[in-house]
């Protein structure tokens, strides 16, 4: 049956018809789209959410300019010459300059407060940190200018052995018979340290400790690090220095000094010929020298793993152990995490802070809480650490 239509109406027909087309059109769109939302949404680039890769985000170029170096104690000592090695290495790995920069002071408290605590950390300003200027600086004090928190531990690069050295020409011909003098005349030994909080400190009170020796009235005397303590024992200005073999060695090496005895349970490969405390029956001397690379709390995550990363490769290189070697320091790599570990088992025995001078080594140590000090009341003289001071602030 066919329709007589007039024009009119077979345009408006036609509209019909077209606006019919238009919205099946649309309607099989929708639908399309919502069966392929199962699959995948679409994104404002129009590439699937689910098949789209997010790219890898690289890193900063680093470095691009001068790194500094700061070594917080005098130059020629155990941080110093692994610092420089460090630096002379990597200056060449990464075709930029790394200038080390010694800032003593303070038991190595100057020095990292300056690359912790004021300088950038854009990874331009490295710490060389040490056992010194970090646990035992923090064991030491009670309320130290820097503080474990205050840095990343990035990459442990060296260790070495303890040793005991006195004048070339003193009485004493072995360890045993130095600490019964030691143990008979406590008032009479003076020893070097950077500080009340230095390496050369925690060993010395060990040791008088071990041997039951009054640690409070022996006399402290204070330098700028190794390549200053040592000449002092030679010079006949301090009776013993307890540094690293390797600290203590060119003095040796020139006839100034000798060492007693070393500590550990085995002998140095380094002085095969010098017995250990242990062996001389002084057991249980714990206290040992590190030393790495830290930088400031808040630097920037690539820079770490770029100084992990180098550390790690240039202590498989023949001619950077050989200058190690050179030093008498052992390589002994951690990453960021194993130095981390190891520092912290390293801080335990040390976590008594004030305690460990203050009470542990003679019931007459108190500590003035308001005055910040540790000091000694046994007789009307106050004295602090028998260092022959008024008073000395941890």
């Amino acid at each position: 049956m066919s329709l007589n239509l007039r024009p009119r109406e077979e345009f408006d027909v036609r509209a019909y018809k077209q606006w019919v087309t238009l919205m099946l059109s649309f309607f099989l769109a929708v639908t399309a789209s919502a069966c392929a939302s199962g699959v995948s949404q679409p994104t404002e680039l129009g590439t699937s959410s689910q098949t789209q890769t997010p790219k890898t985000q690289e890193a900063p170029a680093y470095p691009t300019k001068q790194i500094e170096y700061i070594v917080p104690y005098s130059a020629g000592g155990g941080v110093d010459l692994v610092a420089r090695a460090t630096a002379d290495y990597l200056s060449k790995e990464w075709g930029q300059p790394i200038l080390v920069v010694n800032k003593p002071g303070g038991g190595g408290a100057v020095g990292a407060e300056y690359a912790l605590k004021q300088a950038k950390n854009d990874g331009y300003t490295a710490l060389a940190v040490n056992v010194s200027n970090t646990t035992m600086l923090t064991a030491g004090m009670k309320t130290p200018p820097v503080q474990n928190e205050d840095q990343v531990y990035t990459a442990r690069i060296g260790k070495g052995t303890l040793a005991f050295a006195v004048k070339a020409d003193a009485p004493w011909k072995d360890f045993a018979s130095f600490s019964e003098w030691v143990r008979n005349n406590p008032e009479q030994l003076t020893w070097t340290s950077v500080g009340p909080a230095g390496f050369s400190a925690f060993g010395v009170a060990e040791w008088m400790d071990a041997i039951g020796a009054d640690f409070s009235k022996s006399r402290m005397i204070v330098t700028k690090g190794a390549s200053d303590s040592v000449p002092k024992v030679a010079g006949g200005h301090a009776v013993l220095a307890v540094h690293t073999i390797g600290e203590i060695n060119p003095m040796l090496q020139a006839g100034k000094v000798k060492i007693l005895a070393v500590s550990g349970k085995e002998r140095s490969p380094f002085l095969p010929d010098v017995p250990t405390a242990e062996e001389q029956g002084i057991k249980e001397l714990t206290v040992f020298w590190w030393t790495g690379v830290s930088f400031a709390k808040g630097t920037p995550d690539h820079v770490i793993r770029k100084w992990e990363e180098a550390v790690a490769k240039m202590e498989k290189d023949p001619g950077f152990v050989q200058k190690l070697d050179g030093i008498q320091v052992e390589p002994a790599y951690a990453d960021k995490t194993g130095f981390n570990q190891a520092k912290n088992a390293a801080h335990s025995p040390l976590r008594g802070g004030l305690h460990f001078f203050c009470q542990f080594y003679h019931p007459f140590y108190i500590y003035d809480e308001s005055r910040k000090y540790c000091l000694y009341s046994h007789t009307k003289e106050t004295t602090v650490l028998g260092l022959g001071h008024p008073m000395i602030p941890f």
